[in-house]
């Protein structure tokens, strides 16, 4: 059966520091939900570091991990974002943005040195966070005379259903938010209740 639950977190982290040879690694957690989030997180950064050396990065985002990058940001191949990345993975995260800021500290690190920087930097900013459990949720949109409102609230009420949004008059509409493995169940419910009608929500 498939997961209707994941984790990300709900906040930004607070700033992780990670020290070696002179050489600082600031490491931060973003949440995100979108390309367009992510970016504005990463030029937030560069401003508040323009003396930084290396802004590196990774993401990934939807609740089966669909999407995600990594990048170098001008180390040595694969000597930052993977490590980054191979923190979102260890952590079990999505819908999370994790950057690395480095400044440069005289001392080459050399590929493995960097590797357990980066590593150990994303890891702190990611302990430093709080990760929290969501479910996976499906809408629906419920259509109903207003005369059957008890019917449909005694429903609502009883499977603690989410509604997100409504329009109610003589004819009422709820858009309700149900968690994936009680989906069959409350379509069920409602699709047998005489005059209210249930549909999926397009998206």
């Amino acid at each position: 059966m498939d997961k209707d639950v994941y984790k990300t977190i709900d906040k930004a982290s607070t700033e992780a520091l990670f020290k070696d040879r002179g050489s600082k690694f600031y490491g931060y957690a973003f949440p995100v939900t979108n390309e367009e989030e992510i970016k504005e997180n990463i030029e937030f950064l560069k401003k508040q570091h323009y003396n930084a050396r290396h802004w590196c990065y990774a993401w990934q985002l939807g609740m089966k991990y669909e999407k995600y990058r990594a990048n170098d940001d001008g180390e040595p191949t694969n000597s930052a974002g993977i490590p980054l990345h191979g923190q979102l993975q260890a952590f079990e995260v999505t819908n999370v943005l994790v950057v690395v800021v480095r400044y440069f500290g005289g001392t080459k690190l050399g590929v493995g040195g960097l590797i357990q920087a980066y590593k150990t930097a994303a890891k702190l900013a990611l302990e430093n966070s709080e990760i929290i459990q969501k479910t996976i949720n499906e809408e629906f949109i419920l259509q109903f005379n207003y005369s059957e409102m008890n019917k449909v609230m005694r429903i609502v009420k009883e499977e603690q259903i989410s509604i997100i949004n409504q329009k109610l008059d003589l004819n009422c509409m709820y858009t309700i938010s149900v968690r994936k493995k009680e989906v069959a169940k409350v379509f069920k419910l409602f699709d047998e209740t005489y005059k209210v009608l249930i549909k999926k929500k397009d998206n």
